[in-house]
């Protein structure tokens, strides 16, 4: 029996967006978005806390993570399975 492809193909097709966003009291947000209902972005967002060793939530279908991890939120996003074409930052 062959194992379902579904969600590495839903992983490649996502466009997500990351960004730095200035809230209040001069702390500093990355916001990452973009994603369908073909992932599991609970999933994403506690990896990448982990990963970042940081705090953050989900809301409306975006991860926000505490501070600014820019730079470092693309390689581990491509390890996970999605497509290094399809991240903007």
């Amino acid at each position: 029996m062959a194992a379902c492809v579904c969600s590495d193909i839903a992983k490649q097709q996502q466009k997500i967006t990351v960004q730095i966003e200035k809230r209040r009291f001069g702390k500093v947000s990355t916001i990452i978005g973009g994603f369908d209902a073909g992932v599991d972005i609970k999933e994403i967002a506690k990896i990448l806390k982990a990963k970042r060793a940081c705090g953050g939530t989900i809301k409306n279908k975006v991860v926000e993570l505490q501070g600014n991890h820019k730079g470092s939120i693309k390689p581990i996003l491509v390890s996970m399975g999605f497509s290094e074409e399809q991240i903007s930052e």
